[in-house]
């Protein structure tokens, strides 16, 4: 056996075989590191693995091609066999957000809040998850222990991923999932607890806490249960969903149909036309309080300011100018629910009810006056009717509050935004009326009947004029004057309001913009025609003083 001379001093040789060995244990220790910092790169590539498949399935959103179920199965195996060293793994991207925990049998529970999560946006609304400490039970209950269980969270910002035969519209259109390594948890006695919260308030809507029961449509991967899911609502703006399993959890939206918003529709506004929608409202309420102001001036300066039919248009005007003001206040004023918002409800509703109640005084003039000739007396006339006009709106207002002044307060309006991702639903409030019923008798109602009554004289004003035009040899420049001024004074009267009840299918988007647009602008409208009714006037005093001139 060869020898080889130990090059420390003071040693023993090494023996050619005794070399032979240590080489080999050199040679496996070699292998061992090298196994172990190859075990460490790959860990730190399956983390960058995961994350570049989370922004893939981002990228076909934005495709044609819809998103497939195996992306997501492909996604739950990928987190479970993830290497990392933590006890947690967090990655997140634009609208997927992925958690994996390492748990053991001795395992307590876990609260997971957005708050608390740094790579979750502020921005999005606020989430969160609580595992009671019976979810390792079953695991942990079997004859060999398992040395570590995986929790993987998979929370999903879009629905496009678990779309349904019906297209469910999902609150904020999250999915929040939860998996217990391949384990399938189920009928656990202390639930589950999943929160989801709005940046509004949710009333007016049918919300109910589901999951993602696979299989269970012919059409898609699956469908939205409620099966094991109880909802709670412990504050307007947040849901709690207590289950007694693990899969993906939402909520399901619906307008409930006893809570309609200031439409008969429940279909919600269109998010892309809300700005316009706004900007047209408040430009015209604006062109209108000044139209209205002009107005009142030229009335002032007229040369018949006791003549009961100008005083009943100032009046209209008052009551428009009243309503124009009220509203802008109310969608310019960030006021809180309370007091200050119920009393700026509260003389909205007046405003309002002001308005339509003249309206159709305005008719009913109209009517007297072409049904008796031209030849109208009441006694105290104008005084009677300004008791109905501000009166009647006033003791309604007041019998509201009476009996229940929560009536009035801070009233939220369902918008939806059509996405890329799926379709998410977002409120905007108002200092108005709260109560479906008495939206439905106070505002409809109200609406409704003046309108009608104002349509109906309308139609009977258009026949008289037709039977006068008809005895005369022609349609002569008065007769086309007079049904002009019928039609312009009874369209501004109100008819536009019958509009409100067009805000359903096809016609919802034309009658949002052409309702906005004509009773914002009422009061220019009402100023343009209380102008030519002036013109008008002057002229003709101007032609029969030349006439007597002449004479």
């Amino acid at each position: 056996m060869m020898t080889v001379a130990s090059p420390f001093p003071g040693q023993e040789p090494v023996l050619g075989g005794d070399l032979g060995q240590s080489m080999d244990c050199c040679g496996a220790l070699f292998f061992l590191c090298l196994l172990t910092l190859q075990g460490t790169a790959k860990g730190i590539t399956g983390k960058e693995e995961v994350l570049g498949y989370m922004r893939r399935m981002e990228q076909q959103l934005k495709g044609r091609k819809p998103p497939s179920v195996d992306q997501v199965h492909n996604l739950e195996q990928k987190l479970l066999n993830a290497t990392f060293n933590d006890d947690k793994l967090n990655l997140s991207t634009n609208n997927i957000h992925s958690l994996v925990f390492k748990l053991g049998c001795n395992f307590t529970g876990l609260s997971l809040s957005s708050a608390a999560l740094e790579k979750v946006p502020q921005a999005r609304a606020r989430h969160a998850m609580h595992f009671p400490a019976e979810l390792t039970r079953d695991a942990c209950s079997t004859p060999v222990r398992p040395r570590e269980l995986r929790l993987i969270c998979i929370y999903f910002f879009t629905n496009s991923f678990f779309q349904d035969d019906k297209n469910s519209s999902l609150l904020n259109n999250y999915v929040l999932g939860a998996q217990l390594d391949q384990r399938r948890v189920k009928n656990l006695r202390d639930l589950v607890n999943i929160s989801f919260w709005h940046n509004q308030s949710l009333a007016g809507y049918t919300l109910t806490c589901v999951f993602w029961k696979k299989g269970a449509s012919k059409l898609r991967w699956g469908a939205w249960s409620p099966k094991g899911c109880h909802t709670e609502q412990p504050s307007p703006s947040q849901v709690l969903c207590r289950c007694n399993h693990l899969t993906y959890f939402a909520v399901l939206m619906a307008c409930s149909p006893t809570s309609l918003p200031q439409q008969l529709s429940p279909a919600p506004v269109p998010a892309e036309l809300l700005a316009p929608l706004q900007y047209i409202s408040l430009v015209g309420c604006s062109v209108s309080v000044v139209a209205s102001l002009l107005t009142m001036v030229l009335h002032l300066r007229a040369r018949k300011p006791n003549d009961s039919t100008r005083r009943i248009h100032m009046n209209l005007q008052i009551s428009v100018l009243l309503l124009n003001v009220t509203f802008l206040l109310s969608a310019m004023l960030a006021v809180p629910a309370g007091a200050a918002c119920v009393a700026l409800a509260a003389v909205l509703h007046y405003a309002l009810l002001s308005c339509l109640t003249w309206m159709a005084i305005e008719g009913f003039n109209l009517y007297l006056l072409l049904g008796r000739v031209y030849n109208v007396y009441i006694h105290r006339y104008v005084l009677k009717l300004c008791t109905l006009g501000w009166g009647v709106p006033a003791l309604l207002v007041l019998l509201v509050l009476a009996v229940k002044s929560s009536v009035y307060g801070l009233h939220t309006i369902p918008v939806s935004s059509s996405q890329e991702n799926g379709t998410s639903f977002q409120n905007v409030s108002m200092c108005w009326v709260r109560s479906p019923s008495v939206h439905g008798v106070l505002v409809m109602g109200y609406s409704g009947f003046t309108t009608l009554f104002n349509l109906v004289v309308l139609a009977w004003a258009l026949g008289v004029l037709r039977r006068l035009r008809l005895r005369t040899k022609g349609p002569g420049p008065q007769a086309c004057r007079d049904t002009v001024t019928v039609l312009g004074l009874t369209v501004l009267l109100g008819t536009t309001w019958a509009l409100a009840f067009f805000s359903f299918g096809v016609f919802l988007l034309p009658q949002l913009f052409l309702f906005s647009i004509f009773n914002s602008l009422y009061g220019f409208f009402f100023f343009l025609w209380f102008c030519s009714q002036k013109y008008r006037s002057e002229v003709e005093v101007k032609a029969e003083m030349e006439a007597l001139s002449s004479s």
